[in-house]
């Protein structure tokens, strides 16, 4: 690499007028050949291995985008267990090149949920998926809910936030843009009424609340019956060890969040924190 401000006399000499310019001196040679292609990694990569005689392969950077093709649309897409966010993308398209790194920021934030899928689609590649779903123009970002796979159009925003809130709204999420459970994540409202109810009973109604918390469990459905369980053993924990148990917990929770765990031990204990955060 060579800095033109500073050695304006080599710059001249190789007829460089514009940066950055890219050329290509042979072994044993200083007569350079210009690189004219594509300013992509792999164009890059192939360019070297066929002026040098190489076979270097660049290896792929790891995604959490799910990569649709004509194979396997429908059977991720198409999910009736899925909420599924599609980008209908063009390679030579530089507002797709622009979102692709926000994107990844949002399938990684959203990795962890099993049903939450984000995806894309080459659709100058598969254009008939395009045409079927009316994609004219790129990108083009469809939501695909549980409950409609016709599709329906995402025109929010282009920033991640946007694109977080959008998610945690249509699929009950509740993740922010690192991808960490925010602080309402598994609180369940009907539950933190009869929680409030409970903290405030003398030991003789506590069982009597208990009941009803109990009945209340039993209406749930999905996630929230997973975080009913939480409600109940937290319950029934604060029964036996007294009105200190939340408090003391909370912060043994908050102590092992600080420290380096995975990702899913994180999410177990930021849940059971937030839903002890009622009884404390």
């Amino acid at each position: 690499m060579v800095d033109c401000d500073e050695h304006k006399g080599v710059c001249s000499k190789y007829g460089v007028s514009g940066y950055p310019t890219l050329q290509w001196f042979p072994k044993g040679s200083l007569e350079p050949k210009k690189y004219e292609g594509p300013r992509t990694a792999e164009a890059l990569a192939e360019f070297v291995n066929n002026e040098g005689g190489l076979n270097v392969k660049i290896a792929a950077v790891p995604s959490s985008v799910a990569v649709l093709t004509a194979d396997n649309f429908n059977d991720i897409v198409l999910d009736e267990n899925k909420d599924v966010l599609v980008e209908f993308y063009a390679p030579w398209c530089g507002h797709c090149k622009n979102l692709a790194p926000t994107y990844e920021k949002v399938a990684a934030a959203f990795k962890s949920e099993k049903d939450v899928v984000v995806a894309n689609l080459d659709a100058d590649k598969y254009k008939d998926l395009a045409e079927k779903y009316g994609v004219s123009g790129f990108p083009t970002l469809k939501f695909f809910p549980k409950g409609n796979k016709a599709g329906e159009d995402y025109d929010g925003g282009r920033d991640l936030d946007d694109f977080v809130a959008f998610i945690n709204e249509k699929s009950g999420t509740s993740r922010d843009g690192k991808g960490q459970l925010t602080s309402k994540a598994g609180t369940v409202e009907s539950l933190d009424a009869l929680v409030k109810e409970f903290v405030a009973a003398g030991a003789d109604e506590k069982k009597a609340v208990f009941s009803r918390i109990e009945e209340e469990v039993e209406k749930l459905k999905g996630s929230t019956a997973r975080y009913g369980k939480i409600y109940l053993k937290a319950a029934k924990t604060c029964m036996v060890k007294g009105a200190d148990y939340a408090k003391n917990e909370i912060e043994r929770l908050q102590r092992l969040l600080e420290k380096s765990i995975s990702p899913a031990k994180a999410d177990e204990f930021t849940l059971k924190k937030n839903i002890l955060s009622a009884f404390a």
